[in-house]
């Protein structure tokens, strides 16, 4: 995601590395180069020369502090105009409403279907909401099994009349259904098509005036680039829609989509879609996608995904074992455990400042634990409690069980042991410190 992008404006800013102070000339020079690397990377045209000539004015008024050279300055300028480009801050989705109802709208093949679904699993988990999903794509009968196998996945209810052709009675059905059944959120799915037509606007705009959502929220191809801000904005002039997803911003995405869309149809960007798992939906924090664009990090997020898996009670108990220098084998496939659930392990590494380009050319996926966890899983329950049983013929065992080399096996002990030692240590000087403070 942005990687293209992003070393583009690294070599930009290199043009004001070294200079002694910003002037009109080195600006304009370093300020070409960034609307060069907008436009590759597929931002509108008008965005990108509104986006630079705001940047050049800002530059050139400022006073450049004896401790802050031109070129830190401009990344300063950039990251800030970047975060307001994309919206500023980030803007929740309205709620309000007995129940709240929200309408989904795109082309097909955006991910909208998905989308719905991991919207109401995020609201069930993590918002304590009773939503319920509704298949409203009536042309399209994959749909409404995809939507029922994702329901069923997540234990949420699907209001469906496959019988009904008519997606606008569907609709107001599915809400009442909502009122009586006591579910809080209706979360709407429509059909889309291949490109738009009157059709297709006319029936999501008779939806809209017969359900009266509270949120309209148009889905688009992150990957789509600029077509996908010129659907957006045809949508927007029928539907006057309240937010933007953008999904598949994990895929070989430019990033042109999420920099125009705002400036475009004036309307933020709630959600970002970053995987296939159900899981894999972020709210959208225009901040922290400019610091990543800049190769900054996102630190925030890194630890707001670690604390949604974060158990103070295990954690605790954990830190006692670390005391004791008992952390055995359960406990590293626990935390194994945790680390996969926070999503993408190269996703998660790249929100560590420097890491996204230091792993740019580095594969990495959700197997990188497998052949640890193979190893682990070839213990017996003794041995993984206690790794100081594993002796030279249990290691060969464990080697054979697990597919793995011996070496591998070896490694893995050796590396075992060090993380052990250097948690101890840090948990032992940690109460050191604790005790002299009192």
């Amino acid at each position: 995601m942005f990687e293209s992008l992003s070393e583009r404006l690294e070599r930009s800013f290199k043009i004001l590395k070294g200079e002694g102070r910003i002037t009109e000339i080195n600006v304009a020079e370093t300020l070409k180069d960034v609307r060069k690397a907008l436009l590759d990377a597929d931002v509108n045209y008008k965005t990108a020369k509104t986006f630079t000539d705001t940047v050049k004015e800002k530059a050139l008024g400022e006073n450049v502090l004896t401790s802050i050279k031109p070129s830190q300055l401009m990344i300063k300028i950039v990251h800030d105009e970047l975060a307001q480009l994309m919206g500023g801050s980030s803007v929740d989705i309205n709620l309000k409403g007995s129940p709240a109802v929200i309408l989904m709208a795109g082309l097909q093949g955006s991910g909208k279907t998905t989308f719905s679904a991991k919207l109401a699993n995020l609201l069930k988990t993590k918002r304590g909401k009773n939503p319920l999903l509704v298949a409203g794509d009536v042309y399209r009968p994959a749909a409404i099994e995809q939507l029922k196998v994702l329901g069923e996945q997540l234990k949420i209810p699907l209001y469906s009349e496959e019988d009904n052709k008519n997606p606008v009675s569907i609709a107001e059905a599915a809400v009442k259904f909502a009122k009586l059944h006591g579910y809080d959120v209706v979360i709407v799915d429509t059909a889309g098509r291949l490109a738009v037509d009157e059709t297709m606007m006319n029936e999501i705009a008779a939806i809209k005036k017969a359900i009266q959502p509270q949120e309209i929220l148009f889905v688009v191809d992150a990957m789509t680039g600029q077509d996908a801000v010129n659907t957006a904005k045809e949508f927007n002039d029928r539907l006057n829609f309240d937010g933007v997803v953008l999904t598949k911003l994990d895929g070989d995405t430019r990033g042109g989509a999420a920099l125009s869309i705002r400036s475009v149809v004036d309307k933020p960007i709630k959600f970002v879609g970053t995987g296939e798992k159900m899981d894999a939906l972020d709210v959208f924090h225009p901040e922290r996608m400019a610091d990543r664009i800049l190769g900054m990090g996102d630190i925030v997020s890194l630890v707001e995904k670690a604390q949604e898996q974060y158990n103070e009670e295990e954690a605790r108990k954990l830190q006692k074992k670390i005391a004791k220098n008992q952390f055995d084998f359960n406990d590293f496939l626990s935390q194994i455990s945790q680390i996969k659930k926070m999503g993408n392990i190269k996703d998660l590494a790249s929100m560590i400042p420097g890491m996204g380009k230091a792993l740019k050319d580095v594969d990495i996926d959700d197997s990188a634990f497998t052949g640890i966890e193979a190893i682990i899983f070839s213990m017996t329950p003794e041995e993984r409690e206690n790794p100081k049983l594993l002796n030279g013929s249990r290691k060969i065992r464990i080697a054979k069980g697990s597919g793995r080399s011996i070496v591998e096996v070896n490694r893995l002990l050796k590396q075992f042991d060090q993380v052990g030692k250097m948690m101890h240590m840090a948990t032992v000087g940690q109460k050191l410190k604790m005790g002299k403070r009192k």
